[in-house]
This record gives structure tokens, sequence and C-alpha cells, in this order.
């Protein structure tokens, strides 16, 4: 283990202080993508069909409905609403509103970080070959060792960046098409629960529209 991470500290040192910012960006955008990961998990895991849904607003009861997407609208609704359909309605679709947000939560984050990697990892290539250039000027190019520094950096920063932003890019991709994957499930329980509520409460449970899993 010793041996791994001085190997770890010798690539960072190549890189210069670029390698930094880099690793710092890297760190910030796994630990989003793990949060998201986790979030999404629970939410499309522990869930309520919609029949359970409009049983539980026709109780008024959200005991035991797990923690899933529907039961969570389930709970907000719950909570707030005041009884008459109206305001009711408008408080469903507050609180639609509410976990559609939070759905989107990070993923805007995850995907700048991962854009910003390759392009610290060009500004490490330039100053890197600045670096070298500098050298040049000074040793001409007979001095291997001393341009060895400058290419070190141009190579080791867009590697890293690259490394980070590829993988980045790809899972967030795959976060946002879960993103919206749940973003239909919220929205077709909460037509359903809306015209429910509209309606009195005569929408049946059995009914087709309340089948969906």
């Amino acid at each position: 283990m010793p041996e791994v991470l001085w190997r770890a500290l010798e690539y960072l040192k190549q890189g210069g202080w670029i390698m930094m910012p880099l690793l710092g960006f890297s760190v910030l955008m796994w630990m989003f993508i793990l949060e998201r990961w986790k979030v999404y998990r629970l939410l499309g895991r522990d869930d309520i069909k919609i029949t359970g849904a409009v049983k539980a607003v026709e109780e008024g009861s959200f005991a035991g409905v797990g923690e899933g997407l529907r039961a969570r609208l389930v709970r907000d609704y719950l909570s707030l609403r005041s009884g008459d359909p109206m305001v009711d309605s408008r408080i469903l679709g507050q609180c639609v509103m509410g976990l559609r947000n939070s759905l989107r939560n990070r993923l805007a984050a995850i995907a700048v970080l991962a854009s910003i990697a390759p392009l610290l990892g060009l500004l490490g290539t330039v100053l890197g070959m600045i670096e070298t250039f500098d050298v040049i000027s000074i040793f001409g190019t007979g001095n291997a060792r001393a341009m060895a520094g400058g290419i070190s950096v141009a190579l080791v920063t867009t590697q890293s960046g690259l490394i980070i932003a590829i993988p980045g890019l790809f899972i967030s991709g795959a976060l946002s098409r879960r993103a919206r994957y749940l973003e239909n499930r919220l929205d077709e329980v909460a037509v359903i629960l809306d015209r429910h509520i509209k309606m009195g409460g005569q929408l049946s449970p059995s009914s087709p529209e309340a089948e969906s899993p």
C-alpha cells in the first residue's frame, strides 16, 4: 500500500499544480454521482403502485407506504392537504414540483465538473509546452532531462483530464436518463391523483387508470 501511495504522489507531482484542482473536481464529482445513484436506487426500489397511492389518499394515511418516489409524493401531499379539492389540487402540484426539482438536483453540477476536467487538462498541456519551450530557449534541444519536466506536465494533465471526463460524462447521461424515467413515473401518478382529488375521491383504486405498476 505505501508503494501505491508513493506512485500516486509521484504521478501528481509530475503533473504540477494543475493536478490539485483536477483531483478536487474528481472527488467532488464522484461524491455527487454516488449520492445521486443512492437516491435514485431508493426512489425506484422501495415504492408503491398507483393503486396503493390512491388508496392511501382515500384513507388519509401514509403509514408504511415506503420511501419510493410515489410514496414520498403521497406522504408530502397528505401532510399538507386542506380538504378543499381545488386547494388540494394546487398542493399536489407543489409537491410534484418539489420532488421533480429534487430529482434534478446535482445533475448539472456533475455534467459541469466532468466538462471542466478536460479543459483543465488542456490548460496543463499549454503550461507544460510553455515550460518546454522556455527550457529549449535556454539550453537548446540537447538537454533532454531539462525538457522532460514540461513534457511530463503536458502529457500527465491531459491524460488525467480525459480519465476524469470520459466516465463522468457517460455516468452523467445515465443519471439524467434515470431522472427522466422517475419524472415520468411521478407525472403518471400525479395526473391520476389530481383527477381523484378533483372528483372528490370518486376514482376507484381498482379503475384501469390506477392499475399502472
